[in-house]
């Protein structure tokens, strides 16, 4: 009777493992995916979405959860607004980033940090159908029953110090990123999913203003 059991589960959690594999594309389905991507991205103008951050580090049992939303306009310009559990902002304009936390504001030059540099690149490209640069990453491509996966490793080696890789998760319905995921060389990681998008939405320079 135990066998019998032991063997239903089994076939259970093989099932469930069948259906969430990751399974590489073809190349032929490689361009097929590009061109959606491309598509999608060249009538997106402008961006509105929330979005949940989740911290994942190895020393602690539970994620920490930030809450936020996220703008972009399709001159690169990019803001980050956490809500909760802290309000902080962060807003990628002409090369820079401006950061405000608790009142106190600060300017970063992204000319001379390939770290945010990089990762703002993959989101507003991720956007805009243009991430796919095989001088900065190896890309591997992937897909699930539900979701196209893309892997981007970085051959800078600078930023491999801070991020090992990052992975970009599409859905097959819409083809636009549903989460951004960060993996740092320690194995500690964070996800970015996001929710509630609004796009080709009118968006005013003034959210953009430092």
């Amino acid at each position: 009777m135990k066998c019998k059991c032991y063997f239903i589960l089994f076939l259970f959690f093989s099932n469930l493992i069948s259906i969430n594999a990751q399974v590489e594309l073809s190349a032929n389905e490689q361009k097929i995916f590009k061109s959606k991507v491309i598509a999608k991205a060249n009538s997106t103008q402008s961006m509105l979405s929330d979005f949940v951050q989740k911290k994942h580090l190895s020393i602690m049992d539970n994620a920490i959860v930030s809450e936020g939303k996220l703008a972009f306009k399709s001159q690169k310009l990019v803001k980050w607004e956490y809500t909760k559990p802290y309000k902080n902002i962060a807003i990628f304009k002409d090369d820079k980033l401006y950061v405000t936390n608790d009142g106190k504001k600060e300017t970063l030059n992204l000319k001379s940090n390939k770290l945010f540099k990089s990762l703002n690149s993959l989101v507003v490209n991720s956007i805009k159908g243009d991430m796919f640069d095989n001088e900065q990453f190896d890309i591997s491509y992937f897909k699930t029953d539900t979701d196209y996966l893309i892997h981007f490793l970085p051959k800078e080696k600078k930023i491999r110090r801070f991020v090992t890789e990052f992975q970009l998760k599409f859905s097959k319905t819409t083809t636009e990123v549903e989460e951004i995921k960060l993996i740092e060389p320690n194995d500690d990681y964070t996800t970015i999913t996001f929710r509630n998008k609004q796009l080709n939405t009118k968006i005013s320079d003034e959210t953009f203003k430092h």
